[in-house]
């Protein structure tokens, strides 16, 4: 039985083509693994907060000194960490915003990094905690990223990466939409990217 974790962050819903790409692998991974079960967390439904002076001042101060404030603060970062260690499959749909993920994300990210949960430091320095978990991204884009002269401004993908990398997740497949702006590519981009979806 697989434990699938579904991260939406769009905050478009019925149009949002990045949704529907999630949803597009969420349904292959379905297919492959029939007994598997999906948990859903939608960023732009249940915002996460942005990083403010006491969610760091909790992450970094021992447990035994957090205000009733802080020890609710520490739970919640918590239960979303613990989403992501129950996991063995993490699935992420990511649109393009202004050349990195929307702010949805971002806020998750800095409520999932933290030391001694999703990574450790020891004397061959960072550790990823998170192993042996397959990560899918579902990208969409107006233009194109993957490749030519604006590859050097994707900060969307390779972020992601980024981060999955330090918590010790290697095994990454991205599945692209792009060209979602451009006459004569919006057209098929979604449904070929669809169509390329791979579970392996």
């Amino acid at each position: 039985m697989k434990q699938i974790l579904h991260i939406i962050s769009s905050p478009r819903t019925e149009v949002s083509a990045s949704r529907k790409l999630g949803n597009s692998i969420i349904k292959k991974i379905q297919e492959k693994y029939p007994d598997s079960i999906v948990k859903e967390r939608d960023l732009a439904k249940n915002l996460v907060p942005l990083l403010e002076e006491i969610h760091i001042n909790t992450f970094f101060y021992p447990a035994e000194s957090h205000s009733p404030e802080q020890q609710s603060i520490n739970t919640y970062s918590e239960n979303l960490i613990s989403e992501l260690q129950e996991s063995d499959i993490i699935v992420i749909d990511s649109p393009m915003y202004n050349f990195s993920v929307p702010a949805t994300l971002r806020a998750y990210f800095d409520f999932t990094s933290r030391a001694g949960y999703t990574f450790k430091y020891d004397e061959n320095g960072p550790q990823g905690l998170l192993n042996d978990k397959k990560l899918y991204i579902a990208f969409t884009s107006g233009n194109i990223y993957s490749e030519g002269p604006y590859q050097v401004y994707d900060s969307n993908v390779p972020y992601i990466k980024n981060v999955f990398g330090f918590y010790g997740v290697k095994d990454v497949s991205v599945f692209r939409a792009e060209g979602l702006a451009i006459p004569g590519i919006m057209e098929s981009s979604l449904q070929k990217a669809i169509e390329s979806i791979v579970i392996d």
